[in-house]
């Protein structure tokens, strides 16, 4: 994974736990629909790098990314992702590079000054999610559909991942957990026999996380923007 590689490579013993499961959609039917209605749409959001592989993995035989469509990515992930699958960089719109929080509210801030009455939009995401872009852009006046281009399972680890999680709760002081999402906590906090006590520290990239986080029984939560030098640098603040 490449957090997982380039914190390696800044000298930090790091593994991935993966807590959420990607899976294919409930209907895969709904994500071909929606290429074959591109060329319709003045915008399509793509709530994550998920979001983007999985789009684009069901695309039809013969089907290409309409000319002068944008697409918008939450962060610099997203669109990476995006100009990997052939989506050019200037159709792309996303947070600006200084923003503090890479989420919808900072995608908004950087779609909000365009004219969205009466047009249309697509939000590519997984199963559910959060309506907080969408409500925005339907106060603008924008039409907009959501496709659901996977779901997101519970986790089934390897007894390996399950060995990892299990030294990091027993000994809790040798390690701290990056978390990026609520629904990985919720996964983690259900996996049997896992007890997070307060010795336990973890980083969040966004205060709803660090919120969840605090909640779930970690005893140190540090928010960090989610970049691999603020990442790096508070890891290295925790070592004694």
């Amino acid at each position: 994974m490449p957090w997982v590689e380039q914190l390696i490579a800044r000298g930090i013993d790091a593994v991935a736990v993966p807590l959420i499961e990607i899976a294919p959609p409930a209907d895969p039917r709904s994500v071909s629909e929606a290429w074959a209605g591109l060329a319709d749409r003045a915008l399509v959001v793509f709530v994550s790098v998920n979001a983007v592989e999985r789009f684009f993995a069901a695309r039809p035989a013969g089907a290409s990314w309409p000319a002068g469509l944008r697409a918008a990515a939450p962060g610099p992930g997203t669109g990476a992702s995006l100009q990997s699958e052939g989506v050019p960089a200037a159709a792309i719109v996303a947070p600006a590079a200084d923003a503090s929080q890479l989420d919808s509210e900072s995608l908004w801030r950087a779609l909000r000054e365009s004219a969205w009455n009466g047009r249309s939009v697509l939000v590519v995401r997984g199963d559910g999610g959060r309506d907080w872009l969408i409500e925005r852009l339907v106060e603008a006046g924008a039409t907009v559909e959501a496709v659901a281009a996977y779901r997101r399972l519970a986790p089934r680890l390897s007894s390996e991942e399950r060995r990892h999680v299990e030294a990091a709760f027993a000994a809790p002081a040798g390690h701290a957990w990056l978390l990026s999402s609520s629904e990985a906590i919720d996964h983690l906090c259900a996996l049997d026999g896992v007890a997070i006590g307060p010795g336990s520290r973890a980083l969040a990239t966004h205060p709803r996380i660090a919120a969840r986080a605090r909640r779930a029984g970690f005893g140190a939560v540090f928010e960090v923007q989610p970049a691999l030098d603020a990442v790096v640098a508070c890891i290295q603040s925790m070592q004694p």
